[in-house]
């Protein structure tokens, strides 16, 4: 098979990197690139562990194909902070004591950073239906839950948390 350049924007940088047709999206953020938030686990879109957001949409990037994000946004955990401080979600995740052993939590966070774009103020089951490709094995979902539960914005919010 023929090597093929792709280029993408990661994390808000613009890059180019060269891929074989088959390699995954995960096996070059992590491998190629050095960026380990996300994780192996289940390797069939299961776990959420591998989760990264292309285009602000959650992506499992142990079954997307690197050249599919050709020309796309692409963002993983290590994007999500912004000059040494961390983005909201994170914060309410360590506020909350969401992250146990922290193995899902890179996945969680971006999954639930897609929601609260869809749904700045989710209710509890579209907060359960969104969430049910991230597994943790850990915290039981009750630290996760009250984590997304801060960060819901009423109407008087939305601008101000812009």
């Amino acid at each position: 098979m023929q090597a093929i350049e792709i280029h993408f924007t990661l994390n808000d940088v613009p890059t180019t990197v060269t891929v074989e047709p088959r390699e995954l999206l995960l096996d070059v953020i992590r491998d190629r690139l050095g960026l380990t938030g996300a994780k192996r686990s289940c390797e069939v879109q299961v776990c959420g562990a591998c989760t990264v957001l292309v285009e602000g949409l959650p992506v499992s990037s142990c079954s997307t194909l690197a050249v599919e994000v050709r020309g796309r946004d692409v963002l993983t955990i290590e994007g999500l902070s912004r000059d040494g401080r961390l983005d909201p979600v994170q914060a309410a995740f360590v506020e909350h004591g969401a992250v146990q052993c922290g193995y899902c939590t890179p996945g969680m966070i971006l999954a639930v950073k897609a929601l609260l774009a869809e749904s700045p103020s989710p209710s509890d089951h579209e907060m359960a239906h969104f969430l049910r490709g991230n597994l943790c094995r850990c915290t039981g979902y009750v630290k996760i839950r009250e984590a997304v539960r801060s960060l819901r914005r009423g109407p008087a919010d939305v601008d101000a948390r812009s």
